[in-house]
């Protein structure tokens, strides 16, 4: 009994997130190169929350049983409060939803 837990125990490893640079990215898949090279990965995203991540940007990619997914970028440092929320682009177009129940569309505030 003690051989089978011990083999159990460390035989199985748990899957770890690399970290690389989104080297090609189109509707379809990404590409992501961090000490090897993932290809045709399917993102990850909240239900109703659709993204692009640009060429450049810092990913994270998971193994799963059937492959690999990337489950996001590394987020840019924003000038936000806790608690606040901002949705951009790379073009610069931004909606931030701020804490006192403001809302800023590209830095102005929409009553």
């Amino acid at each position: 009994m003690w051989l089978m837990n011990y083999i159990t125990k460390n035989s199985i490893s748990s899957p770890n997130a690399v970290k690389g640079n989104v080297k090609n990215s189109n509707k379809d898949s990404l590409a992501v190169v961090s000490s090897g090279e993932h290809k045709r990965l399917k993102t990850c995203m909240p239900y109703g929350i659709a993204s692009v991540p640009p060429v450049g940007e810092h990913a994270v990619v998971l193994p799963l049983d059937d492959g690999e997914v990337n489950i996001g970028v590394i987020a840019q440092s924003k000038s936000l409060e806790e608690g606040e929320v901002m949705l951009y682009s790379k073009g610069g177009a931004s909606i931030v939803l701020k804490n006192n129940g403001k809302v800023l569309i590209n830095g102005r505030e929409i009553t």
